[in-house]
């Protein structure tokens, strides 16, 4: 691994998108800003984001690093001049707008915070994007309370077993979709209520498990799901949609939607502002991470492949294989 040498910024090694496949090359180290911090990456976590990138759907913001990676664990290598909050040495987990998959990265120092100490590299580099996803829009968007009944499609992806274990964690019921039996059954176990496979009728089941409804909807799937989900939604609940795997334009009864007043929300983090960016990770540096020292969190990892292993590690995610998180190990 290469980066600093003699206290002169090289080139490192990052994974670029060729023709819509994966490869390791020579670039120039990220320029470091004043309000930001220059991380050395032990481990980078992939997302669904991260296939949509690749494959010419979802651009990085306006200005952002066109390397793919939305979350990382690292050591921080140095600061801008006009940080104050971090320092040389600290070990942190870091949501980016892009970047991660490579040797170093830079982001805003607020949205780098330190490593639960209990944490491997690996583990640390697998909360950042879905826990901050989970934050933003079970807590802010959607202000999730105690009591409160949860629907999580793709159960089994990151963000669902975040999402189930956050649910638990500050005292509310979970529902949860998924592909396979083994998938809901690791649901089950984490501290999901119920669960149904996919191809079985699961708003039937969400129905029973919720006869008045459920409070709150977090939906990668988008319109598939859409008339079904506020088929499901009791008085005054959220849907939130988080992706668009099952399509883009749906349908909508907006009489139905007016009787039980619905809120349907559209989200991403991504392209959020900087302070409600900061403003997420604040939340999940005081009031998460603490959660993991405790072991009412853990980390979810299936599988922790090599940074040469980047296109296998794709493969895995595109075929729906896994439970939890996929990790690209730099260390």
């Amino acid at each position: 691994m290469r980066g600093l040498e003699n206290g002169i910024y090289k080139v490192m090694k990052a994974i670029e998108i060729i023709e819509k496949k994966l490869e390791i090359k020579d670039i120039e180290l990220p320029v470091l800003k004043d309000n930001e911090v220059l991380i050395k990456v032990k481990a980078a976590g992939l997302n669904r984001a991260d296939i949509a990138q690749k494959n010419g759907l979802y651009p990085p913001p306006p200005g952002e690093s066109e390397i793919l990676g939305l979350e990382c664990s690292g050591i921080i290598e140095s600061i801008g001049k006009n940080v104050s909050s971090k320092k040389p040495g600290d070990e942190v987990i870091a949501l980016l707008a892009g970047g991660g998959y490579a040797e170093y990265v830079t982001c805003p120092e607020n949205h780098a915070i330190l490593k639960p100490p209990k944490l491997s590299w690996a583990e640390g580099a697998s909360i950042p994007e879905v826990y901050a996803t989970c934050w933003l829009n079970l807590f802010i968007e959607a202000h999730m309370k105690k009591g409160d009944k949860i629907v999580f499609h793709a159960g089994a992806s990151g963000i669902g077993t975040a999402g189930i274990q956050l649910a638990q964690a500050f005292g509310c019921d979970s529902f949860v979709s998924a592909g396979t039996q083994e998938k809901i059954d690791f649901c089950l176990n984490l501290g999901a209520s119920a669960g149904e496979v996919r191809s079985k009728d699961i708003f039937s089941k969400i129905k029973e498990w919720s006869p008045n409804g459920v409070d709150i909807i977090l939906d990668p799937v988008g319109a598939e799901y859409f008339e079904k989900n506020l088929s499901v939604l009791g008085l005054e609940g959220k849907l939130i949609i988080i992706g668009l795997m099952g399509g883009a334009k749906a349908n909508i009864n907006l009489g139905h939607l007016m009787i039980k007043r619905h809120k349907v929300i559209g989200s991403t983090i991504r392209a959020r502002n900087l302070e409600t960016k900061t403003k997420v990770m604040e939340d999940l540096s005081s009031k998460v991470m603490p959660l993991f020292d405790t072991g009412a969190l853990k980390p979810i990892i299936y599988e922790v492949l090599s940074f040469e292993d980047c296109e296998k590690a794709h493969s895995i995610m595109e075929s729906d294989k896994n439970i939890g998180k996929i990790i690209l190990n730099l260390d």
